[in-house]
């Protein structure tokens, strides 16, 4: 899959959150959504982008923004992430990694000398009609939010 760009179509999802909730791309039509993927909860990097995000709620919210994380831990260990750090934003399980292939975010990864097939870390910025307004492929934990925010102040 080629990575997505600016005025693409957001691939459709309907994902199961931390609380057992079925999450679809439709409800977030109307709104603009800050999606972002992120490979394992629990972990260093992913902790660091998920409290910037749940940090930055009030800020995104004053944009009219939403914001959703993905990875491929099951439910349960996204609402052990939630509850640890008090995020309190939809975290949503792709455990067969089936959106992340749509949105061009599964692939290869070399860790330590290791390959293996993962979550590449990054972030969509998309509009209200379901339209990509920008796309951060590799994008480092520290920059989800201020990238997103950054491209809002160009509309």
């Amino acid at each position: 899959m080629e990575n997505l760009i600016k005025g693409d179509m957001a691939p459709d999802f309907a994902l199961m959150d931390q609380n057992g909730n079925l999450m679809k791309s439709s409800d977030f039509r109307g709104k603009k959504l800050l999606l972002y993927f992120y490979p394992k909860a629990l972990t260093s990097g992913c902790t660091a982008q998920a409290q910037e995000v749940s940090l930055a709620r009030g800020a995104l919210a004053a944009q009219g923004i939403e914001a959703v994380g993905i990875s491929p831990d099951l439910p349960d260990v996204q609402k052990k992430f939630d509850n640890k750090h008090e995020l309190n934003f939809p975290l949503l399980s792709d455990a067969d990694h089936s959106v992340s292939d749509a949105y061009g975010v599964w692939g290869e990864k070399n860790m330590y000398g290791k390959i293996f097939n993962g979550i590449i870390r990054s972030s969509f910025l998309i509009d209200e009609n379901g339209r990509i307004m920008q796309a951060w492929y590799k994008v480092s934990p520290k920059e989800t939010v201020p990238k997103a925010l950054e491209e809002l102040k160009k509309v």
